[in-house]
């Protein structure tokens, strides 16, 4: 006959500690995983390979901690759990210090293999010891073989529950208040604090000082090490660019530099720019959006326009200065709609809208004569918002006359299909359609696809002459076959994008070095 008594049974304050410390350690496997994307982000953007890399080294990170911490449960004398512990603290605590040179390491990479790898380093070694704790808690509650299957449903259902918590204290209430890093910290403090309690009940259990050493010993020097840590996240004084405001976002880390050697005043958001302007005169110095200043001169009588990804506001201010139209705005993130009222001169003279645009456009009445769908500069790409059934949201707001004007960022020589794409795309919807390109000659550019119902004549007598010529000159013809039609169920922009995101990184990066980018 097999005794099924396997250890003394937990008491009911036991157990109640152990529930605590399993939640706690749900709640933080959720809270690295989701900052790995802001601490990433900044580099690698926040696209599907950066989510999937996280995703990704989260399941493998908690498979290795359920099948190791599982055999040190069964070889431990219930004791182990306060250094487990102890060493996610750490381990956490180290991430924001190791961030900068893991990211600069690996982006010889790319961008998958970059993202990826990333992950895998700083992400890995905390969240396998976190996944390590239910095994062990399991263990520890298990007072008979019959009582396994409970015992493991609860501490998993426990867990789990803690993952839930941890998501919506840190997306409703922690991150709107406090920077990744600083978060990042408390965890592993609250780790650290957490290991040193159950430290103390091993040492009772066993009468044993040694087994708390371990634990203190790691608290001890992750303290040591945490004046390090925060100072890892500050950016020093540069000569070439001071930074005028910064604030990490529910969307990324917004800031505006001025480079004076340059007289330029840039808008961004993570590693991509946003706007651009003149620090002496505020005007704009987005040579694309000399092309866009044009386009109600095609048109009589634009009287109402939209504004889909708001930058630093110098579209709507040409346009109500020069045309006096009256411009809408839509931008998902508040940190950039007030950055460009504090530091760019931008004075709504319509609805500013602040939420995310595919929420916001269903909600739009009224008719537009404009509508400029600008959310394509940066590095990642909001893929959602240019598929048939965007655009086809977008045509509902426009008026019979009404042009879409939409800017992207390509390569211009074929090392990607992704203008072909797009291009397509807007056929789909709208019967007409002109190309121009921001700076001919040059590879990497802006291009401004105008989409409308009726065709558009640049030969235009409310345009002069030197204008109808310079737009002549910027023409680009494309031929849109080989291109694939997005949609919500298809949508490889960010594939077709790839190249396109890694030139705009090392583009910033040349211009302010890689402290600014990576931290």
């Amino acid at each position: 006959m097999i005794n099924d008594t396997t250890t003394q049974p937990i008491s009911p304050l036991g157990r109640l500690g152990l529930l605590i410390t399993v939640i706690i350690s749900g709640a933080s496997v959720m809270v690295i995983e989701l900052l790995g994307t802001r601490l990433i982000a900044p580099f690698y953007g926040t696209s599907l390979y950066v989510w999937s890399s996280l995703i990704s080294v989260t399941m493998v990170a908690l498979t290795l901690g359920y099948f190791i911490g599982g055999r040190w449960a069964d070889s431990a004398k219930r004791t182990g759990l306060s250094l487990i512990i102890a060493l996610a603290a750490f381990l956490t605590l180290m991430i924001p210090w190791l961030t900068r040179p893991v990211l600069l390491a690996t982006d010889s990479f790319g961008l998958r293999g970059g993202a990826f790898l990333s992950a895998l380093i700083l992400f890995l070694p905390s969240l396998m010891m976190l996944g390590m704790v239910s095994p062990f808690a399991i263990k520890l509650s298990t007072s008979q073989l019959n009582n396994v299957g409970n015992s493991s449903g609860t501490i998993y259902a426990v867990s789990t529950l803690g993952s839930v918590f941890g998501t919506l204290i840190l997306g409703l209430f922690l991150f709107p208040l406090f920077g990744s890093r600083e978060i990042l910290i408390a965890t592993g403090l609250v780790l650290f604090i957490l290991s040193l309690a159950i430290g103390l009940v091993e040492r009772k259990q066993l009468q044993s000082v040694a087994t708390l050493l371990p634990s203190v010993a790691l608290v001890v020097l992750g303290l040591a090490f945490l004046p390090s840590v925060v100072k890892a996240g500050q950016v020093r004084p540069n000569e070439k660019f001071n930074v005028l405001f910064e604030q990490e976002s529910l969307y990324g880390w917004v800031r505006v530099i001025d480079v004076a050697g340059r007289d330029l005043r840039l808008l961004t958001s993570d590693g991509s720019a946003i706007g651009a302007a003149s620090i002496k005169t505020g005007e704009s110095q987005l040579s694309y959006q000399d092309i866009v200043g044009l386009i109600p001169a095609l048109r009589p009588e634009m009287k109402k326009a939209l504004i889909v990804g708001l930058g630093a506001g110098h579209m709507a201010k040409v346009l109500n200065d020069r045309y006096g139209i009256i411009v809408d705005t839509l931008e998902i993130d508040p940190a950039v709609a007030q950055a460009a009222v504090d530091y760019f001169g931008f004075k709504p003279t319509g609805k500013a809208i602040v939420g995310d645009a595919r929420y916001e456009i269903r909600h739009l009445t009224g008719q537009y004569d404009l509508i400029i769908h600008d959310c394509f500069t940066g590095g990642s790409e909001p893929a959602h918002l240019l598929t048939v059934e965007t655009l086809k949201q977008l045509q509902g707001l426009l008026t019979e006359q009404g042009i879409l004007a939409v800017n992207f960022v390509a390569f211009a020589d074929g090392k990607q299909s992704a203008l072909n794409t797009v291009s397509k795309t807007l056929a789909q919807v709208f019967p007409q359609q002109t190309t121009f390109i921001s700076e001919p000659n040059k590879d990497f550019n802006d291009f401004i696809f105008l989409a409308s119902t009726q065709p558009v004549d640049i030969h235009n007598e409310r345009l002069k002459v030197e204008q109808q010529a310079w737009l002549q000159n910027r023409l680009f013809p494309i031929e849109n076959k080989d291109g694939v039609i997005l949609t919500d169920n298809f949508n490889p922009l960010e594939h077709l994008q790839i190249a396109k995101a890694e030139k705009y990184r090392h583009f910033l990066m040349d211009m302010f070095g890689e402290e600014l980018f990576v931290r």
